[in-house]
């Protein structure tokens, strides 16, 4: 796992490395040259690790069965 993590460190510091030196830089403002260098380093994460939904909302649980389902049904009502 570590060996992967080092692999995909490796390959996005190359990536942006040459981004950097394919953009053009010249006559932008500072807050412009924040905003491609932050595009060209958030597309490159992207393209190498990924995206992810976000974490689970609903964990499933051992407790919960229809007993404890018909007991929040008639809470909810009252």
């Amino acid at each position: 796992m570590e060996a992967q993590r080092g692999k995909r460190r490796e390959e996005y510091r190359c990536t942006v490395r040459d981004k950097v030196e394919e953009a053009k830089w010249k006559g932008l403002c500072v807050n412009d040259h924040w905003q491609q260098m932050k595009g060209l380093m958030m597309e490159t994460a992207h393209d190498i690790c990924g995206m992810t939904k976000g974490p689970r909302r609903h964990k499933e649980t051992w407790w919960w069965n229809e007993e404890v389902a018909e007991a929040v049904r008639e809470k909810k009502i009252k």
